[in-house]
């Protein structure tokens, strides 16, 4: 059965907040057993926080246009969160750090303990982000707090589907799933200013059973980010987790794992990706105590360039740190990593770097090809290592492959190419330092 929002008091002219009329068609469609709520196309509905229930579709027409509303009077808060607390301007930039247990202060597209959820279609969801407009500058936009509105937190959800609609504009994470079971995410376009901070993308946090496939997405900060963060590690592991044919530009990180980790990352698999003018490619980044293992990346082009320093990452492709966050905050182990097919164009190297007492681990590497180019305005000054307890600029040469503090290190047909461009830059080739059973 078809809810129409329209028949539920919606107007979409873009000023009026329609939110109660699109929850009155959620409840009634949740209520009667379950079907379709519709947006409609031609209009602008302008809405506050909506929340979903148990066998209810959000469907967006064609040329459907649902625009976050633009006062946060209109944003109803997290149960547990004290008021007092939100809107606090940040006291420390993004790229300083921004530490996050994972629970925002209010939301926009909500749900909680339901199943059977499908958000779908091909019109678009604005997140408004102007909203949220801290100091602005060539190249970044602080946030004006933090953390602030996702575009959607879905919680516990058993059965999600989010298929064919475009996410734009969002000026915090975009999609934050937090220990959300059997989910498929399918064809979506998420299209984020590249210079607003915090807007990632998609982020599967301690969820279990999740496939994304064929989408389309720019970012700023990350992509596809893997998280285990402290406010729903109840939850556990993040794990079962299939990352297919999926486009991807990023001001950090495409892909990325962490820097939340309460909880372990395994059995994950990415396949047949692009990664193009992004700040980093892959990241493997554990700050915090659980681990990563049996991750597998294949067929997969990278395309990385350096950014501003307002952004974690100096153009490495392939990044693997684990690295205490602070004093005190032990970080997890890295084993059991394969890459396999995998062709980068770079400023950088790829960078593999554990701790003295936390030797990263059973890291394969299987026809790679690395070509070397200069291509950007940005100095190239070594590594960046952030959010770590001191100084995260490594200011150094850089090399085609750089291991420190591993063991079972493993390279076939691995390819390096310089170009003049970068020889400046360059110390060795190949550099390894505090590495136990090197096989290049």
């Amino acid at each position: 059965m078809i809810y129409n929002i329209l028949d539920f008091g919606a107007i979409g002219d873009g000023i009026q907040n329609d939110a109660p009329a699109i929850q009155k068609a959620v409840d009634a469609c949740s209520r009667s057993g379950g079907g379709r709520v519709l947006i409609p196309e031609g209009k602008v509905f302008k809405a506050g926080s909506i929340v979903l229930k148990t066998n209810v579709e959000l469907h967006l027409e064609q040329g459907s246009f649902l625009k976050a509303s633009d006062s946060l009077e209109d944003y109803h808060w997290v149960d547990g969160i004290n008021k007092i607390s939100q809107n606090s301007e940040s006291k420390v930039l993004s790229y300083v750090n921004c530490e996050y247990n994972g629970k925002p202060f209010q939301y926009f597209i909500y749900a909680k303990d339901e199943k059977n959820i499908s958000i779908t279609g091909p019109g678009k969801i604005d997140g408004t982000e102007e909203l949220y407009y801290g100091e602005i500058d060539q190249y970044h936009i602080e946030g004006s707090y933090y953390p602030r509105i996702p575009m959607m937190l879905l919680e516990n959800i058993k059965n999600l589907i989010i298929k064919d609609v475009t996410l734009a504009r969002s000026g915090f994470w975009t999609v934050h799933m937090a220990g959300c079971y059997d989910v498929l995410i399918d064809g979506i376009k998420i299209l984020n200013n590249l210079k607003m901070a915090n807007a990632d993308g998609i982020d599967p946090d301690h969820c279990k059973n999740v496939r994304i496939i064929n989408c389309y997405l720019e970012c700023a900060d990350d992509c596809i980010v893997f998280k285990n963060t402290k406010a729903f590690e109840q939850y556990g592991d993040c794990e079962n987790i299939f990352v297919y044919g999926c486009t991807m530009i990023s001001t950090s990180s495409a892909l990325k794992f962490g820097t939340e980790s309460e909880n372990n990352f395994h059995n994950i698999l990415v396949e047949n990706c692009t990664i193009n003018r992004s700040n980093r490619g892959i990241s493997l980044q554990l700050r915090d105590c659980g681990n990563i293992e049996n991750v597998k990346f294949s067929n997969i082009k990278i395309e990385t360039r350096k950014f501003s320093n307002q952004w974690w990452g100096s153009a490495e492709p392939i990044y693997i740190t684990a690295i205490d966050r602070k004093d005190g905050v032990k970080a997890g182990h890295i084993k059991n990593i394969q890459f396999e097919n995998i062709h980068c164009n770079s400023e950088n190297g790829i960078f593999i770097l554990g701790s003295e007492d936390n030797h990263i681990e059973n890291i394969t590497f299987d026809n790679i090809l690395l070509s070397m180019k200069k291509i950007s305005k940005w100095d190239i000054y070594g590594n960046d290592i952030r959010p770590c307890a001191h100084d995260g600029i490594v200011e150094r040469k850089i090399n085609g492959l750089f291991v420190k503090y591993a063991k079972n290190i493993k390279a076939r047909n691995l390819k390096i190419h310089i170009d003049d461009s970068m020889k400046a830059f360059m110390g060795d080739e190949i550099e390894s330092d505090q590495v136990e059973n090197i096989n290049i």
